[in-house]
Order: C-alpha cells, then sequence, then structure tokens
C-alpha cells in the first residue's frame, strides 16, 4: 500500500526550518555576516564559489567565522560548473579564487589573504608565521603533494598504486605524530590556524580515497579520527562541512581527474557513496539534529520551480514524484510516483550539493527519500555525473 502525495500547501505548511543568516550558526547560503555588530563595522568582503566547492575558499571562510569578523560574501561561478562571471573579471582578472576585499584593497591567493586579516584582526590563537605553525604548512603541503600522487596520477599497475598508497600512508603517520602532541583533538592546545589549513583538503582527502581508492582515512588513523570530532564539535566548521557523494564528484575536474583501483573495498564505498545507504559514511559521527527532515524540506520548496525546470523528466511527472519523495521524508509513508519518475528523482539525488543546499544529514535524509521513491517504480539509473566538467552546476540554470 502506498498514500497519495501531499500537496504542496500542505507541504509549505510543514516547511518551517530556519535560519539567522546574518548572525546565526556558520551556513552556506548567508550573504552578509555580523555576529552581532552593526553593518558599519564591515570592513571585509570575500568572493567564494556559487557551490562551496574550493578549498582555499574554505579555508578564508572558515577563518572569518572563527574570528567572527564582520564580512560580505560574493559568490562567483567556478571555471568547472560554468562561465566566469564579467563583473567579477574586471576586479581580478586572473579570475582566481577566492578574493577578498580588506578596507578597498583586493587580495588573492588564500596565503596572502589569511595574513592579511591577521594584520587587520590578530591571529586566530597563533598566526601563519608562528614557529608553532610554520611546519604545520608545510606538513599541509607534503600531505597535499602524496594524495595527489596517489589520486590523481594514473597507476601503471596495481602494484604502483599500492607504491603511491604507502608512500601516503607514511606522511600521514607524520600527521599522526603531530596531533599526538598536544593532549586535546588539535595541533595546537586550542583550535587554530594550524588546524585551518589542514581543514579544506584533509576533508577531500577523506571522501575521495574512500570512494576511488577503499581507503577510510578518518576510520584508519586514531588521532585523524579525533580530529574531525573535534572539528565536528564546532558549528563554524559544520556549516562548512560537505559529504562524500559532493566531494567525490566535484573532484574531478577540479584535480584534472581522480582515477580508481580496482579492489573489492572500492567497488563497495563507490556503490555506497552513489546509491546508499548514506547513513553510516564515515563522512559526519556527530549526533544528527532533529530538524534534518525540515531543513531539507524547506530548501526544497524554496526552490522547488528552479529544481522543476532543470530536470530532464517532463515536469508533471517530475513535479508529482517530487511530491511523493517529499511525502516520504515527513511522513515516512510510502507514495509511488508516476510511471518513469525514477530517472528524473536520481537526477536530483545525485545533484544535491552540501553545504550549498543544506547541511550534511539533511542531504543524506533527502537523498534516502528520493531514492526510497524512485525504487517503487524502476530500477534505471541516470547517466553517471560528468567528470571533465560540471556544466550540469551551471549556477545561471537556478537563477531566479
Amino acid at each position: 500500500m502506498t498514500t497519495a502525495p501531499l500537496s504542496w500547501s500542505a507541504l509549505e505548511e510543514m516547511a518551517d526550518f530556519s535560519v539567522d543568516y546574518v548572525n546565526g550558526p556558520t551556513n552556506a547560503q548567508s550573504r552578509l555576516r555580523l555576529f552581532g555588530q552593526p553593518e558599519s563595522a564591515v570592513r571585509v568582503t570575500l568572493y567564494r564559489d556559487n557551490h562551496a566547492w574550493c578549498p582555499y575558499c574554505q579555508k578564508v571562510w572558515l577563518w572569518l567565522e572563527e574570528k567572527q569578523v564582520p564580512y560580505r560574501i560574493e559568490k562567483v561561478t567556478m571555471f568547472c560548473y560554468g562561465e566566469k562571471e564579467t563583473w567579477y573579471k574586471r576586479k581580478v582578472p586572473s579570475g582566481m579564487l577566492p578574493a577578498l576585499e580588506l578596507d578597498g584593497r583586493m587580495i588573492t591567493e588564500s596565503d596572502d589573504i589569511l595574513l592579511a586579516l591577521e594584520q587587520a584582526f590578530g591571529p586566530l590563537q597563533w598566526g601563519m608565521k608562528d614557529p608553532a605553525v610554520v611546519p604545520l604548512r608545510q606538513l599541509e603541503r607534503l600531505l597535499f603533494r602524496a594524495w595527489c600522487m596517489w589520486l590523481c596520477q594514473p597507476a601503471r599497475s596495481p602494484a604502483a598504486d599500492q607504491r603511491a598508497g604507502e608512500q601516503f600512508g607514511g606522511v600521514v603517520q607524520r600527521v599522526e605524530q603531530a596531533l599526538a602532541a598536544t593532549p586535546g583533538p588539535f595541533f595546537l592546545p586550542e583550535f587554530s590556524t594550524g588546524d585551518v589549513v589542514f581543514v579544506p583538503y584533509v576533508e577531500r582527502m577523506n571522501a575521495s580515497l574512500y570512494y576511488y581508492k577503499g581507503y577510510s582515512l578518518r576510520e584508519e588513523n586514531p588521532r585523524l579520527k579525533d580530529w574531525f570530532d573535534g572539528l565536528e564539535s564546532r558549528s563554524t566548521y559544520r556549516g562548512t562541512q560537505s559529504d562524500f557523494h559532493t566531494h567525490v564528484h566535484d573532484l574531478p575536474p577540479q584535480m584534472g581527474g581522480c582515477y580508481e583501483n580496482d579492489l573489492p573495498q572500492t567497488r563497495r564505498n563507490q556503490a555506497q557513496v552513489d546509491l546508499g545507504p548514506w547513513f553510516g559514511l564515515p563522512d559526519v559521527a556527530y549526533p544528527e539534529p532533529e530538524t534534518s527532515r525540515v531543513e531539507a524540506l524547506t530548501r526544497v520548496v524554496k526552490h522547488r520551480g528552479n529544481i522543476i525546470k532543470v530536470n530532464p523528466a517532463a515536469k508533471d511527472v517530475i513535479d508529482l514524484a517530487l511530491r511523493c519523495a517529499l511525502t516520504y521524508l515527513m511522513t515516512g509513508e510510502s507514495c509511488k510516483p508516476p510511471a518513469g519518475a525514477e530517472l528524473g528523482l536520481r537526477y536530483l539525488r545525485d545533484r544535491i550539493n552540501v553545504p550549498r543546499d543544506m547541511s550534511i544529514y539533511a542531504a543524506k535524509r533527502l537523498r534516502e527519500a528520493l531514492e526510497a521513491t524512485a525504487a517503487l517504480v524502476g530500477e534505471a539509473q541516470p547517466e553517471p555525473l560528468p567528470t571533465r566538467h560540471r556544466r550540469d552546476q551551471d549556477p545561471k540554470n537556478f537563477a531566479a
């Protein structure tokens, strides 16, 4: 037995999730952050990518949130998913991201941005040039290079892939030792710049190696596990945090390719990331908020017009199918969508972006509802997500 889908008006009544974008917790939808200060206190504008995919943007974003520096946000298109805005090229001819405007001065390169912010607002506990932070910055670059050598270089043989993995593992052990030097979860006695520089790429390592190499960075390294747990205790980090599904499919065009091995564990990991179940993946460990379902519903209801507009399924089919999925999301009752709706539902399942669209648990609940509803009518899967570019995510398709 299946139930009838709720109407859009009924779903709208249930969609009562709200966030204070200006003064509340860190979130990806905000265009102005004041932290309780007057707007006249704003000296900073951060230019970052629309989708919150850019790791260097995340580094600056997290620093600003931790320091509670009032700032404005302007969102820009990354090369891999659309054409760079002309107005931005006039400001930054290279088009690179992030960029930051501080008291009218434009700064690029994330490290230079953090140095300028430290000069203006003080360091985040320990600064970029502090003797305690400099070796950590060097270690992060070693880890980054070892990751790229394993992930982004096609292996000539399984043995070569294994050697690259062992080289990466050797650097990971140095990271473990650095974390073990303090009693708490972070690289230094308090959360600091030393952690901020590691966050973006280690988060992406955790996702990509799980999916492409069958290796679970968070689960196989106890100090890194504690570090991730420590990060997730901070609302600032949770507001910038992405999930495995988003990362593993946004990385290939950014990195110039991600190369998988053929291990059975890799295949199992890929199936879970792509098809579920999404709960149980080692991409998040803090308890699920009670608001996750209503958050997902609220975000879909708000943007349903554009969601339906860009979906490959016929408008009437995906409109009804989406209401079926949201009915399941909110009531737990199965609601059979029209024939042929499975591809449209799974198209959306694969394009939920964390944290651009919603937080990590809300996305898991929405993917779960879309997949459960699609499975009622068929097992067909849409075309794989592109790897050379992500023009399917061009922001102009979602413009109001």
